[in-house]
């Protein structure tokens, strides 16, 4: 099993090339399934979930292929031969994502089965605002066995769809399920990420009318079982993995240039990083952080989009390590998130929880130590520790982190970080 080892990091210097978004990607290769062309794919981020993702629909009859390169990569999946409906439980253990196939081969065979889903363990994440969508839209489900059985003996129908509360890959699903129901479907209190806006974007230049698009209200007219003609595309920057390299040159006082972002994703971000003192200079297709030599203390409630992300909460935590005075982060999406704090303390944080709030006492003297990964976010946040942290610290069960985060110490090593991948 691999590892980091990472040595404090003097300062950081030079540009990073942020890669495509990894929670884009996820339900664009299920939209495929979608498709009665060749799919195209650019700008696919290189980790495990998508390769996972790329794998389940291989085997149910897919052809799938990369060409992965330094410089532009792409993907096609031809779901035209697939013949399976049925989404096993040793692929679907490895990752909730994969509960994305469900919504669009329903709506193109009528039936599958899907595994319940596994994945971090961050939280309660229930499937049933998918299925209840989906059996307002005429689908009969059952669970037996550990798998969600569903069928549409007439069909899917559109509908008005209320959710009771935000869900993004939710969302998504029953999206691509509206694309092939005979009729209009509204859905309500739908996701806003920019995840879900590009999903709908390419779903409305392939043929499915959807208006709405970036509101929280989306209607989807379907095209009654037809299949897309879905043109090539790119998928959109990582905002996530943009989030964690600024939050690397804020906490080790550095100057980066980040490639290839879009800070019209990254405004709550930016926004704290700026309250902590941190500035920037941005392009359309750059952001270039002048950090502050005193960082300044926070205070952050994670929220749905375009509030402050959860999948950041761990990283800025990391952070008010190292500012004066005390930072409070209140964590409102997921109840189990906050497991990197105990290997935070390990390492001589000042951290206080209470429920879902964490209390940061800056600035703490870290030192290196062993310190085991709990989830994706999780691993990031140990190695921006580490990265200010006296002597040299090992990662482990970076496995987690290799699920969402492409070439991150190859990226950190060509911006000066002493940081390497060892086997265990």
């Amino acid at each position: 099993m691999d590892y980091l080892q990472i040595k404090k990091a003097d300062s950081l210097h030079g540009n990073i090339k942020i890669s495509g978004a990894k929670n884009a990607s996820l339900p664009l290769i299920a939209m495929t399934i979608l498709a009665k062309n060749c799919v195209s794919i650019k700008n696919l981020p290189h980790v495990a979930d998508i390769n996972t993702l790329l794998k389940l629909l291989s085997n149910l009859g897919a052809k799938c292929s990369s060409l992965w390169g330094d410089e532009e990569n792409i993907t096609t999946v031809d779901t035209s031969s697939l013949t399976q409906t049925k989404a096993t439980y040793d692929i679907v253990k490895t990752m909730r994502a994969s509960i994305l196939v469900l919504g669009p081969i329903l709506a193109r065979f009528g039936h599958c089965e899907v595994s319940l889903p596994g994945g971090c363990a961050i939280g309660q994440r229930p499937v049933d605002l998918h299925l209840k969508a989906l059996e307002q839209m005429g689908a009969v489900i059952n669970i037996e066995a550990g798998y969600i059985h569903a069928i549409a003996p007439n069909g899917l129908k559109g509908c008005n769809i209320i959710f009771d509360k935000i869900t993004v890959t939710g969302t998504a699903n029953i999206v691509m399920a509206a694309a092939l129901a005979e009729g209009v479907t509204t859905i309500t209190n739908a996701a806003r990420e920019p995840e879900v806006v590009q999903l709908c974007q390419i779903l409305n230049e392939s043929g499915v009318k959807i208006e709405g698009i970036e509101t929280a209200v989306l209607t989807i007219h379907g095209t009654n079982g037809k299949l897309l003609e879905i043109d090539e595309f790119s998928v959109i920057p990582d905002r996530i993995e943009a989030g964690t390299y600024l939050c690397a040159a804020a906490i080790t006082k550095s100057e980066l240039t980040l490639n290839g972002a879009n800070a019209k994703h990254l405004g709550a971000v930016l926004s704290k990083l700026e309250e902590m003192g941190s500035r920037f200079t941005i392009t359309e297709n750059t952001i270039t952080i002048h950090p502050s030599d005193v960082i300044k203390h926070v205070k952050i409630v994670t929220q749905e989009y375009p509030a402050f992300p959860t999948d950041m909460q761990a990283q800025f935590l990391a952070l008010a390590t190292q500012a004066e005075g005390t930072s409070i982060i209140e964590e409102r999406l997921f109840e189990n998130r906050f497991m990197h704090v105990s290997e935070l303390q390990r390492m001589g944080a000042d951290i206080s929880l209470n429920g879902n709030v964490a209390t940061v006492n800056g600035k703490s003297k870290l030192s290196g130590t062993d310190v085991m990964a709990t989830d994706l976010r999780a691993s990031s946040a140990l190695v921006l520790a580490a990265l200010v942290a006296d002597g040299i610290t090992d990662v482990h069960r970076i496995y987690h982190l290799d699920r969402g985060y492409d070439s991150l110490e190859k990226k950190l090593q060509n911006v000066g970080a002493d940081i390497k991948r060892l086997r265990e």
